[in-house]
């Protein structure tokens, strides 16, 4: 649990648009150097959360403290002390890298000479140095996405707010900027992430939240997360031919086994001890069944995911591509 005197701090937190309840009562604190996820599908109120504490918009119920700042009655009253990376990016297409950045240090109050040698330091930083002359406009979504991040640490903020920054870029950039959200975690800012790349969360995040529909369902440590399944052994077939209720002639045939479709022809096998592949090879044989592939599948925070929401991970990718909250 975080320390006392916390970076941030919500207690009964909600907000509605019309009769739509998008944030419904939810309770959190992160400690100071804390790296927070906070994981949700499409619409579970990831957004809405991320907004109010910064003060995009205001909350209809519960109390906000910033860096022990009361936020509640005045969203603006910690903007000093937090950086903000939207998930759709706030910079103007018109101006250069270079000049964006400095017009982010300017808005935060920084003096000339300060926010232009900072903002060299930062684009040599993120990789951005040959485009600081080039419009944002021209940027790839990878390198918007870059100095995006870049512009919301340019003054330096003891607490990051980071919504999706991983979400719809290409994997090199994906891995760089990861890498870059755990050096300043590790150089002690505080991080709030929102992401529905649920393996993102599991190799970053020190603690998470699972929110759906609004309300906050289980907040842990990763490791705590993830008990339940680190004894659980599990296989995952590739299947070829017709696989019509083979789940249930598995389980009768190998009581202990916890068979699961996972659609094309892939089927999900757990028990709580070592599995043997090859008795079930033959069985599945026997069933007319050809296999492709047996690999063994260590249990992740998807698992656990699936487990606590009852929503799969495929789910929430798809819902992302259709875009929303």
């Amino acid at each position: 649990m975080p320390h006392d005197n916390p970076a941030i701090e919500i207690r009964g937190l909600a907000k509605r648009f019309g009769d739509v309840t998008a944030v419904d009562g939810i309770d959190f604190a992160v400690a100071r150097g804390e790296l927070f996820g906070f994981l949700g599908p499409n619409g579970a109120g990831k957004t809405t959360t991320i907004n109010m504490l910064t003060g995009l918009a205001r909350p209809d119920g519960g109390a906000i403290r910033i860096g022990g700042i009361d936020c509640t009655g005045n969203p603006k009253a910690a903007q000093h002390l937090i950086g903000v990376v939207p998930d759709d990016s706030n910079l103007y297409p018109e101006l250069t890298g270079f000049e964006n950045l400095c017009f982010c240090g300017a808005l935060y109050g920084m003096r000339k000479q300060e926010r232009e040698s900072k903002a060299r330091e930062l684009l040599e930083e993120f990789g951005l140095t040959d485009a600081a002359r080039r419009k944002f406009a021209g940027y790839s979504k990878g390198m918007k996405r870059k100095l995006t991040i870049a512009a919301g640490i340019i003054h330096s903020p003891p607490i990051l707010f980071l919504d999706e920054p991983t979400s719809g870029i290409d994997v090199a950039s994906a891995r760089q900027i990861r890498q870059l959200i755990a050096a300043m975690n590790r150089a002690g800012t505080t991080v709030f992430l929102t992401t529905h790349y649920i393996e993102e969360a599991e190799r970053l995040c020190g603690r998470i939240a699972f929110i759906v529909s609004g309300r906050i369902v289980r907040v842990d440590t990763v490791p705590n997360l993830l008990q339940p399944v680190q004894g659980k052994h599990v296989v995952e077939f590739a299947l070829d031919g017709a696989m019509s209720g083979i789940e249930n002639k598995l389980a009768t045939a190998f009581p202990v086994l916890q068979p699961e479709d996972r659609g094309g022809g892939r089927l999900r096998v757990s028990a709580p001890h070592p599995l043997r592949i090859g008795p079930m090879v033959r069985f599945f044989e026997e069933q007319g069944l050809e296999v492709g592939e047996a690999r063994k599948i260590h249990p992740s925070l998807e698992d656990v995911f699936v487990q606590v929401t009852g929503i799969e991970a495929a789910d929430m990718k798809k819902d992302k591509m259709r875009g929303g909250a």
